[in-house]
């Protein structure tokens, strides 16, 4: 993977602003720490990180392609997974090629088919292209959102990056935050509504959409979205079905120029991965696979089950690795790390986030790193196939607001009057619910439960998925790590969308339709083992540090959080007994210690990014 950056200015000739191309290009240095580099012209700038994986001789970029007398120049972060065959199609049509890497494929496809091209790539990816002839920027992002794709545009100037902090790096940009950004914060997040970018004027383009920038302005259109077409094959065509594109996208997922590893925790999700790369490394002899996981200091003492958590990874791990036999990596993080690593998580997001989920994630990636480039992960499975607890609670399902999110009340009483005022933000997350509903793709002829059922399917992956695929590319790409997620294949995504709710739950289970297709590949105890989400400490002096860093915050009159929230309030559950809460108010694993956490990285992001209110 990469980091991309650039901007197109009208008004003046950017040949005069190389330096801050350079300082746009060198903030996403973590993202691609193996070279650099930039391209610049009168009126168009690129700026692109690299980090090699396929083709590591070759594939500089921004790369530069002509074609008579017109240029074309691409910078461009992410995988294609068919690139030989577009490659094969392409030379069949009278192209030549000087590299084996998809950044060539990429644009010499947009060279011959334009934005057509995007129909045929099956990857994850966002790039922008530059025309020479027209004048014209065009830029895209993949189907289901895997990468990032920020930008900016007034009076004749857009800039775009892959992360906020490349157009923060621009003098023209300023950190500053009105009131949807700040709802946004503290009603919605730490997930955010698909294009907001939080800060005032950066927008992000949505998962599917592609952009042209030229003299007459910008236009953004859509290029790909789910859709609902009737179901008619049998649960077990079915079941087959899912087996094939699962094993086909795993296949495609792992080619790679340099080492790749899999994240394994012994679930279904990661255990099903891991299990179709073994067998592929076997039965193309490429030798043992290495495996890592993550688990804390300790919570083999601490841990306690509860519905949203129902077991331990750590006997499952063990349970896979000894019937795969992996080379296995187990990482562990105690309290003072993994609370130092807050401030990380809230840099390589450029904006709090999922706290410790957040900075254990960035301490694992850091870990991984040093045995390998590139990792496959279980993402997106859950919201797909219908596995999480939202999806079999009638609580959630009756009601009418993002299943992730029923303690909006509580995080309203968090703000302060004069903000809670401006922003509305019971207001404003009722407003956001009500625009993912009237998305959704109807199916003529189905009745209540089975709307319903699609509606949360919708929801989930186009509201909380690109949460955790933010946090996975975000906390993965600062240290340089690439992260792959097979269940995020959009012709998986596509068909498994439209499976209907009784198959999906086959057997009556969650992601019962995903067991039956595994059926033969994992163990039968793995393959019955009830979802636990990714680990998070159990220790309780992780509590004590949170609960004292926030208190601390409480106590300095300068913090820039105070005017925000409502400090009375929040210091008292700081200081009750209902700081222990096992209830999440986001998501499954975000509950009591994790309030306190989020809310002393929102101080901590404040403060780094010196952002202004207003």
């Amino acid at each position: 993977m990469c980091g991309i950056t650039g901007w197109i200015d009208w008004t003046q000739d950017l040949t005069k602003q190389s330096a801050v191309l350079e300082k746009m290009t060198e903030t996403l240095a973590p993202r691609g720490p193996d070279a650099s580099g930039t391209w610049i012209t009168a009126h168009c700038a690129l700026g692109h990180r690299r980090l090699s994986v396929i083709d590591p001789e070759n594939g500089a970029q921004p790369m530069i392609r002509s074609e008579g007398d017109n240029n074309y120049v691409v910078v461009y972060n992410g995988e294609l997974y068919n690139a030989l065959e577009l490659k094969r199609e392409l030379e069949s049509r009278g192209h030549r090629f000087t590299t084996t890497c998809d950044t060539e494929v990429l644009l010499v496809a947009y060279i011959e088919w334009g934005p057509a091209a995007l129909e045929r790539f099956n990857g994850i990816f966002a790039f922008a292209v530059w025309d020479a002839a027209r004048q014209r920027l065009f830029a895209a992002r993949d189907r289901l959102g895997v990468k990032p794709f920020f930008y900016t545009r007034s009076d004749g100037l857009f800039l775009f990056g892959s992360e906020p902090k490349a157009i923060l790096a621009h003098p023209s940009f300023k950190p500053e935050v009105g009131p949807e950004g700040l709802a946004e914060i503290f009603i919605i997040g730490p997930a955010r509504t698909p294009g907001q970018g939080v800060y005032r004027g950066l927008t992000e383009l949505r998962a599917g959409q592609c952009l042209t920038v030229d003299r007459s302005g910008v236009s953004v259109r859509t290029y790909w979205k789910l859709e609902s077409r009737p179901h008619e094959q049998s649960l077990e065509d079915t079941a087959a079905k899912v087996k094939e594109l699962l094993q086909d996208t795993v296949e495609r997922q792992l080619v790679s120029d340099v080492p790749v590893c899999t994240l394994l925790s012994g679930g279904l999700d990661s255990s099903a991965l891991t299990s179709l790369a073994v067998d592929y490394y076997n039965r193309n002899g490429q030798g043992r696979i290495d495996t890592y996981s993550v688990d804390y200091v300790d919570n083999d003492r601490h841990f306690q089950a509860h519905a949203f958590q129902p077991n331990a990874d750590a006997p499952w791990i063990k349970r896979m690795n000894g019937h795969l036999g992996t080379r296995h990596h187990n990482i562990e993080f105690d309290t003072p790390e993994l609370t130092a690593a807050l401030d990380e998580a809230v840099l390589a997001r450029d904006l709090p986030g999922m706290a410790d989920v957040d900075a254990s994630l960035y301490l694992f990636c850091r870990e991984i790193k040093k045995g390998a480039t590139v990792a496959i992960s279980g993402e997106a499975a859950d919201e797909i196939f219908g596995g999480y607890p939202w999806f079999h609670r009638e609580e959630s399902l009756q009601a009418s607001t993002f299943p992730w999110a029923l303690a909006s009340g509580m995080r309203a009483d968090l703000i302060s009057a004069d903000i809670a005022a401006w922003i509305k933000p019971l207001e404003y997350i009722e407003a956001r619910y009500a625009e993912a509903i009237a998305e959704v793709p109807r199916l003529p002829g189905e009745d209540e439960g089975q709307r319903r059922m699609r509606e949360m399917s919708y929801l989930n992956i186009t509201r909380f998925m690109p949460t955790l695929l933010d946090r996975k590319d975000r906390m993965s790409m600062a240290v340089g790590l690439e992260v792959r997620v097979p269940f995020c294949d959009h012709r998986l995504v596509d068909y498994v969308f439209n499976i209907p709710w009784e198959i999906k739950t086959a057997g009556d289970r969650e992601k019962g339709i995903l067991r039956r297709a595994l059926q033969g590949v994992l163990p039968d105890d793995v393959l019955t083992r009830k979802k636990s989400p990714y680990p998070k400490t159990h220790n309780p002096n992780y509590l004590e540090a949170v609960r004292r860093r926030l208190l601390h915050v409480l106590d300095d009159s300068s913090s820039p959080l105070l005017p925000l929230i409502n400090t009375k309030k929040v210091r008292e559950i700081a200081e009750s007994e209902s700081a222990k809460s096992n209830i999440p108010w986001f998501g499954q694993l975000m509950s009591g210690p994790q309030l306190f956490a989020y809310l002393t990285q929102v101080d901590t992001w404040l403060r780094r990014y010196n952002v202004s209110v207003r």
